[in-house]
């Protein structure tokens, strides 16, 4: 690919374009037909480059048929601008083409792509609901045909190759969007091609000092890699060939990882290009499946391996279809990392899903079940996204039943993740877990080969606070979906029991009211004081009612209630306040959803799903209006650990201001005051985003360690 990637980067005219396209697929009469009809339609439109806008769908085309050998797909992807750009119809496409090209075509202009002049700004809190929007629109439409999402990561490719044209801050923006939406969905559907370009390329503008520095370590050690990898290469041969392999069944090729995948290593162990232990890498392309095995044994037997890192996806494919074994071997002075797999699982491990239409054979074993399962009808896009970020970002790792069924989770996951990956059922009724053998927490986090067996009970057992501590999708949206039913409950509860509280009824006659009033919706009122105001007015004001002694009582003991801020919390209240406590029992963090229990003048506040607060909740306790006081800021203590080279710190500030962070206090060189490689700092932040600070920080930096320094027990 290397070769037709290099090739597509210099073509800029229809003449050359026309001559890639014909290079990777046979021009049939219907592709002539579209090649026609997308050059009418296009006539007279440039792109920012200049260059006439046809080019872009016949190099899009040129990728395609490189990657599927498709012809429906190529004609897609010939007219997949046609409908949005032009005044043409799908039914022009369907008559023109057919009914599986339009469909084609329908589900390219659903994407309704992210326009480089609608992007919103890096820092801006709107990007991660574009992104997010984006991302699900992308899966939506895969579900009827996987090809569209093929052919949507071709165009994707050739825009991040011709990015050069936009404003530099455009640059940034959408190679933002590539690497968080597009290229883990490409390594999902298994077309390592795609996904390796796309990071690279993104790389390349998110962050060009560091794309620069591994870019001209690599320049510059070209010649030593290149003699050190041909050096392993010819003794690898030789090992094989005088232990039966012929010469003509083994392929090997060497490597060096890619740009980003480089950098990712150097972030997440906190070290330097020289310490990269695997920068070199060999494939070994063999017949059959047995072979691997044997050539694995070769290896170990003249090689020292390191354990610890061999991976067998052979046995235990991944589930995007990757089938490989892995080690990591010593050799002379250097560490190499070995590939060995057939050239059937070559080609899935490159291709991925595509590979069934370019070679008409088997990406059988490619799980999409992810797709089906992610939780498209969330009402936010912002949890959408949040939830399938571990499906589709984390490295994998493999656990087993204690019958030898294995299941693929995102590293990190717990016990919890594993019981809802084996069904829903076993997930909501679990309580504790045997991992190999030893009793233990549903919170375990769990290794690669853990045996995991699941203790359940009759009826239900299950803490909100675990949808903070699961990766996976699926548990984290059962999770979700069954506490807010749960929150719904309580706060028809304790919305009922608000306004009694403010009119000193009880929930009986507050509820008898607001049935005669036809209002009976009370959900609302524990967080939304319009909701609970607009209530209390229809109160106040009743004229016509049955109950006559019930009205003077009413108005009688009625009290205009204000406003009141109390340290963290505002209340709506008519009653005096002379303090504020909690009750230690449940700990709630700033944002989390709060009760307030009023007895003589004092309050104490509980997380609403805290048992005991259910407790109080039906007892005849009084209940306030509280939200948490906005005015109240955040604090937190990070310590990460940073690259001792210029700008690291830079690049940590830009990230925080990008979050809206006010520092606070910053300490260099912790551990050794020459260098800076532990780094406290403080931060501030109005906004109640903790576990999207943890996120993208420790997606771009070494974190070791955050703390919540405004605990509101702590007033």
């Amino acid at each position: 690919m290397h070769t037709l990637i290099d090739k597509i980067k210099d073509i800029h005219s229809v003449d050359l374009a026309l001559k890639a396209l014909e290079k990777e697929i046979e021009i049939t009469d219907p592709i002539k037909r579209a090649i026609d009809f997308a050059t009418k339609a296009h006539e007279g439109q440039f792109r920012k480059s200049g260059e006439a806008y046809i080019v872009h769908p016949l190099l899009v085309a040129t990728i395609t048929a490189w990657i599927s050998n498709n012809e429906e797909m190529v004609i897609a992807a010939l007219l997949h601008d046609v409908v949005e750009d032009t005044s043409y119809t799908l039914d022009d496409m369907a008559d023109n083409f057919g009914n599986d090209v339009a469909l084609l075509v329908d589900g390219l202009t659903k994407f309704d792509e992210i326009r480089e002049d609608e992007l919103v700004p890096s820092n801006s809190n709107e990007k991660l609901i574009k992104s997010a929007l984006t991302f699900r629109k992308m899966l939506l439409v895969s579900i009827k045909d996987l090809r569209v999402l093929v052919i949507k990561l071709c165009d994707r490719l050739h825009n991040m190759l011709t990015l050069d044209a936009l404003p530099a801050d455009k640059k940034q923006r959408i190679s933002e969007e590539t690497l968080i939406v597009y290229a883990p969905i490409a390594h999902r559907l298994g077309i390592s091609r795609i996904k390796n370009y796309l990071e690279d390329l993104s790389f390349k503008y998110i962050y060009p000092d560091e794309y620069k520095f591994i870019d001209e370590y690599i320049q510059s050690h070209t010649q030593d890699i290149n003699l050190r990898l041909n050096h392993f290469i010819t003794q690898t041969k030789e090992l094989l060939n005088n232990n039966g392999f012929h010469r003509n069944d083994v392929e090997i090729y060497g490597r060096v990882k890619h740009y980003y995948s480089i950098y990712l290593k150097m972030q997440r162990k906190g070290i330097n290009i020289e310490e990269v232990l695997d920068l070199l890498a060999i494939r070994i392309i063999l017949k059959e499946p047995e072979l691997c095995y044997k050539a694995l044994g070769v290896l170990h037997l003249n090689y020292s391996p390191i354990v610890a890192r061999f991976k067998d996806y052979i046995a235990l494919p991944k589930d995007n279809g990757y089938q490989t074994l892995h080690s990591t071997l010593f050799f002379d002075d250097d560490i190499v990392e070995v590939q060995i797999r057939t050239e059937h699982m070559h080609k899935i491990a490159e291709f991925g899903v595509a590979a069934h239409w370019k070679y008409k054979e088997g990406a059988s074993n490619i799980n999409l079940d992810w797709i089906s399962n992610l939780p498209y009808q969330s009402e936010n896009p912002e949890d959408f996204y949040e939830s399938a970020k571990a499906d589709l970002f984390s490295e994998d790792i493999v656990v087993f039943s204690p019958k030898g069924d294995y299941y693929t989770l995102p590293k990190g996951a717990v016990v919890l993740d594993y019981a809802y990956a084996v069904h829903s059922d076993v997930g909501n009724l679990a309580t504790s877990a045997l991992v190999n053998k030893e009793k233990t927490s549903l919170l375990k986090i769990l290794k690669n080969g853990d045996v995991v067996e699941i203790i359940k009970q009759d009826t239900p057992r299950l803490h909100c606070s675990w949808i903070d501590a699961v990766r996976t999708s699926k548990a984290k949206e059962t999770i979700r979906a069954v506490c807010k039913q749960r929150l719904k409950e309580i706060n028809e509860k304790i919305g009922c029991k608000i306004i009694a509280t403010i009119f000193r009824t009880s929930c009986f006659e507050t509820k008898t009211f607001l049935n005669k009033l036809d209002s009976n919706n009370i959900v609302k009122i524990p967080y939304n004081l319009d909701s609970l105001k607009e209530k209390i007015k229809k109160f106040a004001k009743l004229k016509n009612i049955d109950d006559g002694n019930f009205l003077s009582l009413l108005k009688h003991r009625f009290k205009k209630p204000i406003l009141k801020e109390v340290g963290f919390f505002k209340f709506f209240t008519n009653k005096h306040i002379s303090r504020v406590d909690f009750d230690y029992c449940c700990h709630p963090k700033l944002g989390d959803e709060i009760v307030a229990f009023y007895n003589k003048g004092e309050v104490v506040i509980h997380h609403k799903l805290c048992s005991k607060a259910q407790e109080l909740i039906d007892s005849q306790k009084n209940i306030l209006y509280v939200e948490w006081n906005s005015k109240q800021s955040a604090k937190y203590r990070l310590i990460i650990a940073l690259q001792n080279k210029k700008g690291a710190l830079l690049e940590l500030l830009k990230e925080f201001d990008k979050l809206n962070l006010n520092l606070i206090a910053i300490e260099l060189g912790i551990n050794n005051p020459q260098q800076a490689e532990y780094c406290k700092i403080e931060v501030e932040t109005t906004q109640d985003n903790q576990n999207k600070i943890k996120d993208i920080i420790s997606s771009k930096f070494r974190l070791i360690d955050f703390v919540s320094l405004k605990d509101a027990y702590k007033s």
